[in-house]
C-alpha cells in the first residue's frame, strides 16, 4: 500500500490513539484494584469497632469479589454497545459514591451493599474487561506486552493506594479514610468528559498491523465465531476458565489475610501494609515481563514459571507461619509479589486471539467473572479456615492445591495447548 500525507498523518493518529487506549487502561485498572483492595486495611480497625469475627469481616470481600466477578458480563455488554465512556463514568461514580458513604455505616449488611455490591459493579467497570477489549482493537501483533502493561496497574494501584489507606487509617481512622478515597474518584468524575471516547472505540484507520481490525469487527459482530453462545461451545473457552478460577481461589486466600497474618506475627501494621505494597511494586514488573514473554518465549513456559514463583511465596509464607524469619519474609514478597496477576495478560491475550471480534469484552467478561468467583470463595475460605483452625496454615496448604488445579489445562487440555503453542512466535 502506498502511503500518502494523509495516511502518514493517519498513522501517526492511530500511534497517539494506541498509547492512549494503553495509558487509559493501566490508569483505570490502578484506580479500581487500588481502591478495591484497600478493604484488607480496615479488616483490623473493624474488628476492633464492631467486634465481627475474621469470617463475617472476610465474607464483606468476598460479596465484593462475587459482585466484581458477577457483572463483569454484563460490563462487558454495556462495553460493546454502548462504548467505554459509559462504562468507564459509570465505574468511577458508583466506587466514589460506595466509598463516601462506606465511611458512615455501622451494620455488616451495609457494607454487604455499599463496600461488597457497589464497590465490585465500580471495579469491574473500571478493570480489565473493558480495558483488554479496548487495547485489543490497537495492539494486533503484540498483544499480550501491551495488555501486560495494562495489567500492571493493577500492581501499581496495590503499590499507591493500599499504603495511602492504611497511613489515613491510622491518623484519622477508617472512617475519614473511606470519606476521603470515595471523595477523590468523585472529583476524577468530570476528567471523563474530556477524553476521545469515540475514537478510541473506533479503532485504528489506517497501518498494516492492524489487519483492518475496524472493518473486520463488523463481519464478526454478524458472525457466530464473536458471539458468547459460540465460545461457550469450545473448549478452550472452558480451560480459560478453569485457569482463571482456580488462580483467583489461590491468590485471594493468601491475599485477603496477609497484612492481618503480618501483623500477628509482630509486625506494626503500618509495616505489614508497605509489605503488601512492595508485593504489588513487584507484581507490576512481573505482570509487564509475562505480557512480554508469552509474546517471545510461549504461553506455557510463562505460566508455568509464574505458578513455580507463586508456590515458592506461599510455602515461605507457611514457613513464616512457624518462624518470624525476614528471610522468608523477604522471600513470600518476592517470588509471590512478581508472580501476582502474573497470569492475567496471558488469560486475556488468548482469549483476544482465540475469540476476536466485537464479543470480545463480553466473552472475556465471562472468564473474568469466573476469576472473581474463585476471588470470593478464596476470601470466604480464607476466613472460614481461620476461625476453625485459629491460625493460617490451612489456608496456606489450601492456596498451593489450587495453585496446581490452576496450571493444569495447559497440559491436559489439547485445545489450549494448540492455542498457546500457536501463538509462540
Amino acid at each position: 500500500m502506498t502511503l500518502t500525507p494523509a495516511n502518514t498523518d493517519h498513522k501517526r493518529s492511530d500511534a497517539r490513539m494506541a498509547g492512549l487506549a494503553l495509558l487509559l487502561g493501566f490508569v483505570f485498572n490502578a484506580i479500581g484494584r487500588g481502591v478495591g483492595d484497600t478493604y484488607i486495611v480496615f479488616i483490623l480497625p473493624l474488628s476492633a469497632e464492631f467486634g465481627w469475627n475474621r469470617s463475617e469481616i472476610s465474607s464483606v470481600y468476598s460479596v465484593y469479589m462475587l459482585a466484581t466477578g458477577l457483572s463483569a458480563p454484563f460490563v462487558g455488554m454495556l462495553f460493546d454497545r454502548f462504548g467505554p465512556r459509559v462504562v468507564y463514568s459509570c465505574g468511577l461514580g458508583c466506587l466514589g459514591l460506595a466509598y463516601v458513604t462506606a465511611g458512615s455505616l455501622n451494620h455488616l449488611w451495609q457494607f454487604y451493599l455499599c463496600v461488597g455490591v457497589a464497590g465490585g459493579l465500580g471495579v469491574a467497570s473500571l478493570g480489565m474487561v473493558p480495558a483488554a477489549s479496548l487495547i485489543s482493537r490497537w495492539f494486533r501483533g503484540n498483544t499480550g506486552t501491551a495488555l501486560g502493561i495494562a495489567y500492571a496497574g493493577l500492581g501499581c494501584g496495590t503499590l499507591l493506594i493500599v499504603p495511602l489507606a492504611q497511613y489515613m487509617s491510622v491518623s484519622v481512622g477508617w472512617r475519614d479514610a473511606y470519606h476521603v478515597l470515595g471523595g477523590a474518584l468523585l472529583v476524577l468524575l468530570p476528567l471523563i468528559v474530556l477524553i476521545p471516547w469515540k475514537a478510541l472505540w473506533a479503532g485504528p484507520r489506517v497501518g498494516v498491523h492492524t489487519d483492518d481490525f475496524s472493518q473486520a469487527r463488523k463481519h464478526e459482530a454478524a458472525s457466530a465465531k464473536g458471539t458468547l453462545r459460540a465460545a461457550i461451545r469450545r473448549p478452550a473457552f472452558w480451560s480459560l476458565a478453569q485457569v482463571f478460577g482456580f488462580t483467583g481461589l489461590a491468590m485471594y486466600t493468601i491475599l485477603v489475610q496477609t497484612i492481618a497474618f503480618l501483623v500477628e506475627t509482630g509486625m506494626a501494621p503500618l509495616q505489614a501494609a508497605s509489605a503488601y505494597g512492595v508485593a504489588g511494586m513487584l507484581s507490576v514488573g512481573g505482570v509487564m515481563a509475562s505480557g512480554a514473554l508469552a509474546d517471545r518465549i510461549g504461553y506455557r513456559r510463562t505460566v508455568a514459571g509464574s505458578f513455580v514463583f507463586t508456590l515458592i511465596g506461599i510455602a515461605s509464607l507457611l514457613g513464616l507461619s512457624h518462624n518470624p524469619s525476614p528471610w522468608l519474609l523477604v522471600t513470600f514478597i518476592g517470588f509471590f509479589g512478581i508472580a501476582q496477576g502474573a497470569r492475567g495478560p496471558v488469560v486475556s491475550g488468548l482469549c483476544a486471539k482465540i475469540f476476536p471480534g466485537a464479543g470480545l469484552a463480553t466473552i472475556y467478561g465471562v472468564i473474568y467473572a469466573c476469576m472473581s468467583m474463585g476471588a470470593a470463595t478464596g476470601s470466604l475460605v480464607s476466613g472460614v479456615l481461620h476461625d476453625v483452625t485459629g491460625g493460617y496454615r490451612a489456608g496456606f496448604m489450601f492456596s498451593m492445591v489450587c495453585v496446581v488445579i490452576a496450571i493444569a489445562p495447559f497440559w491436559t487440555s489439547s485445545s489450549l495447548k494448540q492455542a498457546a503453542l500457536a501463538m509462540r512466535r
